[in-house]
Protein backbone atom coordinates (compact mmCIF):
# COMPACT_ATOMS: atom_id res chain seq x y z
CA UNK A 1 0.00 0.00 0.00
CA UNK A 2 1.01 3.15 -0.77
CA UNK A 3 0.43 6.50 1.44
CA UNK A 4 -0.68 9.14 0.01
CA UNK A 5 1.03 12.45 0.65
CA UNK A 6 -0.51 15.88 0.32
CA UNK A 7 1.62 18.70 -0.20
CA UNK A 8 0.98 21.06 2.50
CA UNK A 9 -0.37 24.77 1.48
CA UNK A 10 1.59 27.79 1.91
CA UNK A 11 0.45 30.16 3.88
CA UNK A 12 -1.19 32.87 2.39
CA UNK A 13 -1.74 34.99 5.61
CA UNK A 14 -1.20 38.49 4.37
CA UNK A 15 1.34 39.46 7.20
CA UNK A 16 1.00 42.77 8.90
CA UNK A 17 4.03 45.43 7.39
CA UNK A 18 5.80 47.43 10.19
CA UNK A 19 4.40 50.63 10.93
CA UNK A 20 6.83 53.23 10.00
CA UNK A 21 7.45 54.45 13.09
CA UNK A 22 8.79 58.16 12.39
CA UNK A 23 10.40 59.46 15.57
CA UNK A 24 11.27 63.02 16.22
CA UNK A 25 14.57 64.01 16.14
CA UNK A 26 16.32 64.39 18.99
CA UNK A 27 18.80 66.83 19.14
CA UNK A 28 21.37 66.58 22.29
CA UNK A 29 24.41 69.06 23.25
CA UNK A 30 26.68 67.66 25.35
CA UNK A 31 28.71 69.69 27.28
CA UNK A 32 32.22 68.41 29.29
CA UNK A 33 33.67 70.00 31.76
CA UNK A 34 36.66 69.67 33.21
CA UNK A 35 39.12 71.21 36.00
CA UNK A 36 41.66 70.68 38.34
CA UNK A 37 39.96 72.40 41.67
CA UNK A 38 36.24 70.53 42.14
CA UNK A 39 34.91 73.52 44.08
CA UNK A 40 35.65 75.72 40.92
CA UNK A 41 34.35 73.12 39.02
CA UNK A 42 31.28 72.82 40.99
CA UNK A 43 30.00 76.45 40.57
CA UNK A 44 30.88 76.39 36.78
CA UNK A 45 28.51 73.17 36.55
CA UNK A 46 26.03 75.65 38.35
CA UNK A 47 26.20 78.43 36.09
CA UNK A 48 25.79 76.66 33.40
CA UNK A 49 22.83 74.88 34.83
CA UNK A 50 21.35 77.97 35.80
CA UNK A 51 21.55 79.30 32.40
CA UNK A 52 20.11 76.21 30.67
CA UNK A 53 16.88 75.96 33.09
CA UNK A 54 16.04 79.89 32.85
CA UNK A 55 15.19 79.24 29.04
CA UNK A 56 13.38 76.02 29.64
CA UNK A 57 16.15 74.10 28.35
CA UNK A 58 15.07 69.96 29.07
CA UNK A 59 18.65 69.07 30.93
CA UNK A 60 20.22 65.87 32.11
CA UNK A 61 23.00 65.97 34.72
CA UNK A 62 25.44 66.99 35.75
CA UNK A 63 27.30 63.39 35.77
CA UNK A 64 30.18 63.43 37.71
CA UNK A 65 32.96 61.33 35.85
CA UNK A 66 35.52 59.65 37.15
CA UNK A 67 38.94 61.59 38.31
CA UNK A 68 41.68 61.27 36.65
CA UNK A 69 45.12 61.24 38.55
CA UNK A 70 48.30 61.57 36.91
CA UNK A 71 51.17 60.43 39.25
CA UNK A 72 54.58 62.03 39.22
CA UNK A 73 57.56 60.42 41.11
CA UNK A 74 60.78 62.52 41.30
CA UNK A 75 64.08 61.90 43.05
CA UNK A 76 64.95 64.22 45.59
CA UNK A 77 68.73 64.70 45.94
CA UNK A 78 70.80 63.87 42.55
CA UNK A 79 73.57 62.58 44.27
CA UNK A 80 74.11 61.55 47.72
CA UNK A 81 70.41 60.83 48.71
CA UNK A 82 69.70 58.85 45.27
CA UNK A 83 67.30 56.35 47.05
CA UNK A 84 65.00 59.56 48.59
CA UNK A 85 61.90 60.19 46.51
CA UNK A 86 59.18 62.52 46.28
CA UNK A 87 55.42 62.13 44.81
CA UNK A 88 53.51 64.27 43.66
CA UNK A 89 49.81 64.13 41.89
CA UNK A 90 47.66 66.11 39.64
CA UNK A 91 43.85 65.76 40.08
CA UNK A 92 41.55 66.67 36.86
CA UNK A 93 37.67 66.17 37.97
CA UNK A 94 35.17 66.18 35.03
CA UNK A 95 31.26 66.36 34.75
CA UNK A 96 28.93 65.66 32.08
CA UNK A 97 25.77 67.72 31.32
CA UNK A 98 23.25 67.01 28.36
CA UNK A 99 21.02 69.75 26.91
CA UNK A 100 18.07 67.86 24.82
CA UNK A 101 16.95 69.65 21.82
CA UNK A 102 18.07 73.29 22.65
CA UNK A 103 17.37 76.62 20.71
CA UNK A 104 19.62 78.93 19.49
CA UNK A 105 18.94 81.42 22.11
CA UNK A 106 20.54 78.33 24.90
CA UNK A 107 22.83 78.34 22.32
CA UNK A 108 24.03 81.77 22.29
CA UNK A 109 23.73 82.18 25.92
CA UNK A 110 26.18 79.43 26.33
CA UNK A 111 28.77 80.90 24.62
CA UNK A 112 28.17 84.44 26.07
CA UNK A 113 29.50 82.62 29.66
CA UNK A 114 32.25 83.81 31.59
CA UNK A 115 33.64 81.08 33.37
CA UNK A 116 36.57 80.69 35.55
CA UNK A 117 40.23 80.47 34.30
CA UNK A 118 41.36 76.84 34.87
CA UNK A 119 37.66 75.21 33.47
CA UNK A 120 38.03 73.74 30.26
CA UNK A 121 34.66 72.81 28.25
CA UNK A 122 34.15 70.59 25.29
CA UNK A 123 30.88 70.73 23.59
CA UNK A 124 29.68 68.23 20.95
CA UNK A 125 26.66 68.39 19.27
CA UNK A 126 25.18 65.25 18.64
Amino acid sequence: MTAEVTPKKPKTEARPKKAAVRKDIIQKLRIRVRAYEYKVLDLSVKQIMDTALRYDAEVIGPIPLPTEIKKYTVNRAAFIYKNTREQFEMRVHKRLIDIINPTPKIIESLSNLSLPSGVTIDVKSM
